[in-house]
């Protein structure tokens, strides 16, 4: 409800005053940084899923980092004053939570496809000290699995398989091809989702408004958005296309801070569930500096940015579960663990492969219970934390789309309208500056009365954009000076609106 329309009660007047003192701090950074929503058209996501191919997880080493070890601050300049979780690497074998015949399994596997290696290569690549797993190598050679190939550097020796290792690493291959870094076992990964909460990140207005730095949104909506990011709970976002909703969406991440630590990989009863996933996560290492404060970190896990994963038309129910290839052995995160400590945005929803009805019935229980079951291919099921912001982005009716038991789930709806004649104008002129075009009250004038007041045509937010990038081709095609004319508008509009 517009502030304008609260009815004039006492009650009213003071949630009026309390609300817009908290507008007024942040009103006018707003007005003067965040007035140019979608230069270039209506919605970029940031990231969509694709179908990874299945293989083996493997490959040089990444940037720095972690396990999960007790929480640890890392200070680092770009991350604010608050701590970080910081997994460690673990003490012991026994720390790891993961058998030692697994990470045997992945060493032999590693040898019988890579030939011999130095100990400290064979720790890089399974992402583990030397010191940690040499004891394991020595068992290894006393029982003729391994033998030493030659020496290296410091102690360390050249392990080769020998002929009942190699036989070995092949029944160990025919279960399972992964031999990249050792999975963490599931009661650390929960514990780090518990720790990098987006629930528990509490963010403000302030942290709402950095996230929407450059984007044209009325202050009503911001303090509405902000409420949604403060719970992390589920947000309807809906209205006409081209207003910016999938844009918003994407933005939203960015209240909840900036990174957080996932492991590579993980073991669930003894399948192998590949987390990290490039296309999505974008791996963000520590500074040297901040490396040095957190201690030894565990380069089982990677830092990333905090995840923000789009699923549009595409979206089928297969995305929602665990994936295994029948050739490797290894398994597919869905993207609700993917994007977890995130956001996870369904986009054009209503418009997917899997019906409405379908999708929300697959989220009844992750939205009710804020956690997730999942089945392994030995038919085991684990459970999981389910802990993003997840919103629902739609351009048509939402109780068309659901019921209201569904609704009632979902405790924020936002309606992203229309600009005002006002907010238009100036948007438009704003990107004009940013292109080096001229503004002219007269030819924009022209403009709104021949393509939205004569004809009835709603104005969106993406318009202002299009519209300057057309007159700015349209003058460097004829080399008139960079200006709005009536003939450059006219020029756009029979481009941009032929068929709108």
């Amino acid at each position: 409800m517009p502030l304008a329309d609260l009815p004039n009660s006492a009650e009213a007047t003071a949630f009026r005053k309390q609300l817009m003192e908290l507008i007024d701090g942040v009103g006018n950074a707003l007005e003067d940084d965040c007035d140019t929503r979608l230069c270039s058209g209506a919605e970029a996501p940031v990231s969509r899923t694709v179908a990874m191919a299945d293989g083996l997880s493997q490959g040089p080493p990444l940037e720095t980092e972690a396990e999960a070890g007790p929480c640890q601050p890392a200070s680092d300049a770009a991350d604010g004053p608050h701590p970080e979780f910081v997994p460690l690497i673990p003490r012991t074998l026994t720390e790891l939570r993961v058998r030692s015949s697994d990470v045997e399994a992945i060493i032999l596997k590693f040898l019988l496809n890579s030939g011999p290696h130095l100990g400290f290569e064979i720790a890089r690549q399974i992402r583990l000290p030397l010191t940690l797993i040499s004891g394991l190598l020595r068992e290894l050679k006393d029982e003729q699995v391994l033998v030493y190939k030659g020496a290296g550097s410091a102690g360390d020796f050249l392990y080769e398989l020998t002929d009942a290792g190699a036989q070995r690493a092949r029944r160990y291959w025919e279960h399972c091809t992964y031999y990249g870094s050792v999975p963490v076992d599931l009661k650390d990964y929960i514990a780090s989702v518990q720790a990098q909460s987006v629930r528990g990140q509490n963010p403000k207005i302030r942290d709402l408004q950095r996230a929407l730095l450059g984007l044209s949104i009325p202050l009503e909506m911001v303090v509405r958005l902000a409420q949604a990011v403060n719970s992390g709970l589920g947000l309807f976002l809906y209205g006409a296309p081209g207003n910016g909703k999938t844009t918003i969406a994407c933005r939203l991440t960015r209240a909840f801070g900036e990174t957080i630590w996932i492991p590579r990989a993980l073991n669930v009863a003894g399948s192998i569930i590949r987390l990290y996933d490039p296309n999505n996560h974008l791996p963000q290492p520590l500074s040297p500096q901040a490396s040095q404060s957190a201690g030894d970190i565990d380069e089982r896990w990677i830092r990333i940015s905090r995840p923000t994963i789009v699923l549009g038309g595409e979206l089928t129910l297969d995305a929602f579960e665990l994936r295994t290839s029948q050739t490797t052995g290894v398994s597919e995160a869905p993207v609700q663990m993917k994007s977890n400590c995130g956001t996870l945005v369904i986009d054009d929803f209503g418009r997917q492969r899997a019906t409405p009805a379908e999708i929300l019935n697959r989220w009844t229980v992750p939205l009710s219970k804020r956690y997730d079951i999942l089945h392994l291919r030995n038919g085991r099921k684990f459970e999981f934390p389910v802990d993003q912001l997840i919103v629902f982005s739609t351009n048509l009716e939402p109780r068309d789309l659901v019921d209201e038991a569904f609704l009632r789930r979902i405790p924020y709806k936002i309606d992203v309208g229309n600009p005002s004649e006002e907010e238009f104008r100036k948007l438009l002129k704003r990107i004009a500056r940013q292109y080096g075009i001229k503004y002219q009250d007269g030819p924009v004038d022209y403009l709104i009365e021949k393509c939205y007041k004569s004809c009835g045509r709603e104005m969106r937010y993406c318009h202002p954009g299009d519209i300057m990038h057309q007159v700015l081709t349209y003058c460097h095609v004829l080399g008139l000076p960079q200006e709005i004319t009536n003939e450059a508008i006219d020029a756009a509009v029979m481009n941009y609106f032929s068929l709108l």
